[in-house]
């Protein structure tokens, strides 16, 4: 059905600028056409841009409620285990609801933690019913790892200081038969073949290298190059990372590019603690690098050189890694946040907030396989978010850029509309398919009754604390 939205102002990209008194028609769950309209319209101010993209989540449950706060990637995986999904439909449709609200048409759901209640087959599919429920448009990748599932390397030395009974428990949460390379690109086949279609897009996953054998990473990198199926996988997250690949996998990226693992169907997560020839490597590919600020603030991981990767040609999304600033998923004040630190210094700006805005919804297309580039002109999909203009430009003195307001105190309060492929499906912050509010309400009574039955890890969680952290600070030495 045609549709129409007149908005008070509407963005048409870093080089086109802002637009005033627009008309935008969409019709099939595409833009039909943009155009002037003929006098301001009286009632309430909007401003129309393209929908954001979350291009690296996990689709959990939130960290902090688990007692996960304040502690390096490292200690953090571990304890999250007491937030494993106690209900994969529910807890997936959380977390994509809660990105839609803050006005996202696609996220990237790289599932590193499933529930254990159901084969991983049907897991997905509960996965993919979220998302179809909420109406987001998801990439969708099954986190593989064969190697290293407690710590970089031997964990004998964790687990032998460890009592009896401690030592069980840890073996029989965190050590499993590894998926062989052939199983995984089987699973992925199958998931593709039950979920994949318009609005979902499954890809392969490896975990990261560390987690990865070789020979795992060379199947993923044979299989994507064969299929065209996009790659999403973390790279060099922690400083720890960095020191077991300086120990144990010297000239790791010129291995990926050599295996034709690094080419423009990868998006890597985070990259902190790349190096200048490494981030070379990466642009040269075409491969994409998602930033997550406050996720890496959360978890101490340090500062990405994203002004750097973005110098030397890196294509750069914005995700939310399931640990916005406020844990609200906040996608807006997650590209703010992503302006503010690597915007420039000075008079010298890395790029003004409109370019990346623009870039973080491109790329972030590219990473979760959303078509189009979000920009809003005929023929591209009918993703777009309405914010209360009103609300932004709350003192209505002079004339002021509405995306530079947008970047000076912009966030998901202001977003009145999320339409995805035609379709509304959040308004006035309310999800249209799902209800949000209850859903939480349930997960929030299933985690309370499910919490003691791991009690027995919890219990034990400071001497497996001490013993990991004694391991990291022993075996990797980071300058």
């Amino acid at each position: 059905m045609a549709t129409e939205i007149s908005a008070t102002s509407l963005f048409r990209g870093p080089d086109r600028g802002v637009s005033d008194n627009v008309v935008l028609r969409h019709d099939g769950g595409v833009i039909t056409d943009v155009s002037e309209r003929a006098g301001a319209a009286s009632g309430p101010r909007s401003l129309v841009v393209p929908a954001f993209v979350n291009a690296h989540d996990h689709a959990r449950a939130t960290a902090s409620s688990f007692g996960a706060v304040g502690m390096p990637l490292e200690s953090w995986i571990l304890r999250t285990a007491l937030g494993t999904p106690v209900d994969p439909y529910l807890t997936a449709a959380s977390a994509l609801a809660r990105s839609a609200r803050a006005g996202c048409a696609a996220m990237m759901v790289h599932y590193t933690r499933p529930s254990g209640t159901m084969p991983l087959l049907d897991e997905a599919r509960a996965v993919a019913k979220a998302a179809s429920d909420v109406g987001i448009r998801m990439a969708f990748a099954i986190a593989v790892r064969d190697q290293n599932p407690i710590v970089y390397g031997d964990a004998e030395p964790v687990l032998s200081g460890l009592a009896r009974d401690d030592r069980r428990t840890i073996e029989e949460l965190f050590i499993r038969a590894p998926m062989s390379p052939a199983a995984y690109i089987e699973l992925t086949d199958a998931i593709a073949a039950s979920i994949a279609g318009p609005m979902v897009d499954v890809q392969l996953g490896p975990a990261g290298v560390q987690w990865c054998s070789k020979p795992l990473l060379e199947a993923v990198a044979e299989n994507s190059a064969r299929t065209g199926r996009r790659v999403h996988m973390h790279l060099l997250e922690t400083v720890y990372q960095r020191a077991w690949a300086d120990q144990n996998f010297p000239g790791m990226l010129a291995y990926l590019r050599d295996i034709g693992f690094l080419s423009e169907r990868l998006t890597l997560a985070h990259c902190i603690h790349a190096r200048p020839d490494e981030l070379e490597m990466i642009a040269a590919s075409g491969a994409r690098i998602v930033t997550n600020f406050s996720s890496n603030m959360h978890l101490r991981s340090g500062l990405a050189p994203i002004a750097a990767a973005h110098k030397c040609g890196c294509s750069i999304a914005v995700g939310v890694d399931g640990l916005a600033l406020d844990e609200d998923d906040d996608i807006l004040r997650e590209m703010r946040l992503g302006q503010m630190v690597h915007g420039g210094l000075g008079f010298k700006a890395t790029w003004k907030p409109a370019e990346l805005f623009s870039l973080a919804i491109r790329n972030g297309r590219r990473a979760t396989g959303a078509p189009g580039s979000g920009e809003l002109a005929a023929g591209n999909p009918a993703d777009y978010v309405v914010i209360d203009l009103d609300r932004l430009d709350r003192d209505r003195i002079m004339p002021v850029d509405p995306m530079t307001l947008l970047f000076a105190r912009g966030n998901a309060s202001l977003v009145q509309e999320v339409v995805v492929a035609g379709k509304t499906i959040v308004g006035d912050g309310v999800c249209a398919g799902v209800d949000l509010p209850a859903i939480e309400q349930e997960l929030r009574a299933m985690y309370r009754a499910n919490v003691g039955t791991l009690e027995s890890f919890r219990q034990m969680w400071s001497p497996l604390s001490e013993r990991v952290t004694g391991w990291f600070e022993r075996q990797l030495t980071c300058e």
